[in-house]
């Protein structure tokens, strides 16, 4: 899947649209590219890989922490939990809400899971998911809410 890279942190715009500036790390440099994502085209021909990879988005309508106006958006990278091992890990996740980006969530090998939770003020759009492996890549993943 294509997509605007930055060089510095590995952001991806994925509106079609260079930033004047990195939103994550507020470097200029940028890259298009047209395998900056995976993704799976066709659930029923997900492989293994895929399954450690593609994040799997789930919308909760009523969030759990603040009662009203909010939903909880929770990412778990892959249907088959990812391997979180210094050698092998998921670095970061990425959030956006119609394609612009709102939040990224470092993880840390050792001491984390591959998955991350980010609460959205009520509405509806999709929410897209971008999980970064430090072995196979930038994995995507999109909703609708």
């Amino acid at each position: 899947m294509k997509g605007i890279v930055c060089k510095v942190c590995g952001y991806v715009a994925i509106n079609g649209i260079v930033p004047q500036q990195c939103p994550v790390c507020r470097a200029k440099s940028f890259e298009e590219k047209d395998d900056a994502l995976k993704a799976s085209a066709d659930k029923a021909e997900v492989g293994e890989s895929e399954k450690k990879h593609i994040p799997e988005i789930t919308v909760i309508k009523e969030c759990g922490r603040i009662p009203q106006g909010c939903q909880d958006v929770n990412v778990k990278v892959g249907e088959i939990e990812h391997p979180m091992m210094p050698e092998h890990s998921i670095e970061h996740i990425d959030f956006y809400v119609d394609r612009e980006f709102v939040s990224r969530v470092m993880l840390t090998p050792d001491k984390l899971r591959s998955a991350a939770t980010f609460h959205l003020k009520s509405g509806s759009g999709k929410i897209s998911a971008i999980a970064l492996c430090n072995l196979h890549g930038a994995w995507f993943n999109e909703v609708e809410f």
